[in-house]
């Protein structure tokens, strides 16, 4: 996939899912805006790839903030090609009884309404250059209830609600919108679940994750027209036959 002179803006980029995708991204020859609330690691990540990397620190469930990354963003490249909304947050991770009701919706900020945000912000841009693609990181839990996650489960499915009225608005704008279900990645999110000792997936064992680098690998594919039999839904990593695809082996 060559993606020279196209611009990509990646949310949650300071680590895991978003810092892998920004080098994938920057070796097929994009540019690559990275937009995460921790300006000291994006500007170091944006300093090892180089002059085609651009570190806007920025909270997504902040609409003044999202508003002023893309003004940087179309400033510094001038377009938006890609937006990867990343970012996205586990805690907190508690029984519905027990939940604090500010920490609730504060994960409904970052992971539902930062989505919203970043979309929202790139859709003129992508409009009028003739069209785009938004790639939204979805979950097994958009579909699966988990106890104690309650408020990430209706944030992912909310996310992937979203992905589809995206497809249905926008598919004739030339904007393409696609859903990534990763499945467990080997990442702090995971260590995360992992101390919380809440549900069967706190259990799973380090070496049963797969890397950051793979759905990576595949959010670079989905930029291409051999992903549009799954614009409005998501694939799935789960699936042997795109990991084939993708020529992913564990």
């Amino acid at each position: 996939m060559n993606m020279n002179g196209k611009t990509v803006v990646i949310t949650g980029a300071s680590r895991g899912i978003g810092e892998a995708a920004a080098y994938e991204f920057s070796n097929a020859g994009a540019n690559v805006v990275l937009v995460a609330r921790s300006a000291d690691a994006i500007n170091r990540i944006a300093a090892s790839i180089g002059d085609k990397a651009l570190a806007v620190a920025c909270d997504v469930a902040d609409w003044g903030q999202v508003q002023g990354a893309i003004t940087q963003a179309v400033g510094h490249f001038g377009t938006v090609d890609v937006l990867v909304n990343n970012a996205g947050v586990i805690d907190p991770i508690t029984s519905i009884a027990k939940a604090d009701p500010d920490a609730w919706g504060h994960l409904i900020d970052i992971n539902l309404k930062g989505v919203f945000h970043m979309a929202r912000a790139v859709l003129p841009i992508m409009r009028q250059a003739g069209g785009g693609s938004i790639l939204n990181i979805s979950s097994g839990a958009a579909h699966n209830a988990m106890e104690g996650w309650s408020a990430y489960c209706a944030s992912k499915a909310a996310v992937h609600m979203l992905n589809m009225c995206l497809h249905k608005e926008e598919s004739g704008h030339n904007i393409r919108a696609i859903g990534l279900s990763p499945g467990t990645v080997a990442t702090q999110m995971q260590r995360e679940i992992k101390a919380s000792g809440v549900n069967p997936v706190a259990a799973l064992d380090w070496s049963d994750h797969i890397p950051a680098s793979w759905p990576a690998k595949a959010l670079l594919w989905m930029c291409s027209p051999d992903a549009d039999s799954h614009l409005g839904q998501e694939i799935s990593l789960r699936e042997e036959n795109i990991r084939a695809k993708l020529g992913l082996v564990e």
